[in-house]
């Protein structure tokens, strides 16, 4: 399983093209954000003592949990290209197990999941200092990376549900465009949550990943906003936190953090579970 995982990661690294192409929906996030979301999302903010350091902050948790389902999406891309190549019946002849083999694909998924997100993480750290920003503290920075690693599973328990229907390389592709297009969406980042009718808000509530966003916004906000939000009424920051989905509210329910690491586990356990169900059917 670890040679399988270390021969996976090798392709993926070795592939510039599919490094850039896993991260394209973090370069249209930043685009966006660097023409339009910045500006607007500032002018709502007008009054309140540093608000580049709050957005900024509020970006770059986003982008966290998009990173955690783009990266991952392009490295199962290699378990497509070994199905379409016949490479993965070559394996399955040999002398490994197929619980070891698919287990090599899983690992090496989640392994540059983690790796992408803890480099976005520091190239965003570094952005956030540039640009009149503070570093995490470090028992902040160890929160996030555990928040990180529970992203990475979630998402690549999902990708790994969907991969295990595809058997083309350009269908894989369409799939992944798919994906990375509406991945700012669900996860709240293109349009603040709040400013979205009540019926997509709860497509958005219910998309697990987005849950993994809240939890990495939770930590990454909480110094800026403690800087925004001095001497301001309760009900300006809870204001912020409803409508940049900061916090997840259910109907009168206030989602807590503790709800959204048992939605992120949750899902984990059953997509990967309808994974394996699905190849040991196929497999018969």
């Amino acid at each position: 399983m670890i040679a399988i995982a270390k021969r996976n990661l090798k392709i993926f690294f070795r592939d510039r093209a599919a490094v850039l192409f896993s991260l394209l929906a973090v370069f249209i996030i930043l685009g966006l954000y660097v023409i339009f979301l910045a500006d607007n999302i500032a002018n709502g903010l007008s009054g309140i003592s540093g608000v580049k350091f709050l957005i900024n902050s509020w970006i770059l948790a986003g982008i966290l949990a998009v990173t955690s389902v783009t990266s991952t999406t392009g490295a199962f891309g290699i378990m497509v290209e070994d199905r379409s190549r016949k490479i993965l019946k070559d394996f399955t002849t040999s002398p490994i197990r197929r619980a070891k083999l698919t287990g090599g694909y899983i690992l090496s998924a989640c392994a540059v999941g983690i790796i992408m997100s803890i480099a976005t993480l520091l190239l965003g750290e570094g952005y956030l200092l540039l640009f009149d920003g503070e570093l995490l503290p470090l028992p902040s920075l160890l929160k996030v990376l555990g928040l990180i690693v529970l992203a990475v599973l979630a998402s690549s328990s999902i990708i790994f549900f969907i991969t295990t229907f595809m058997r083309s390389s350009n269908a894989f592709s369409a799939a992944s465009t798919v994906i990375g297009t509406l991945i700012g969406f669900l996860t709240g980042i293109y349009v603040p949550v709040g400013s979205l009718p009540d019926g997509v808000q709860w497509v958005i509530k219910l998309f697990p990943i987005s849950h993994a966003g809240v939890l990495i916004r939770s930590v990454m906000l909480e110094r800026p906003m403690e800087i925004s939000f001095a001497g301001a009424p309760a009900e300006a920051m809870e204001q912020f936190q409803q409508n940049m989905g900061v916090v997840y509210y259910f109907g009168d329910y206030t989602v807590q953090s503790w709800l959204s690491i048992v939605i992120l586990l949750g899902t984990t356990l059953l997509f990967f579970g309808l994974s394996m169900l699905n190849l040991s059917r196929k497999s018969k």
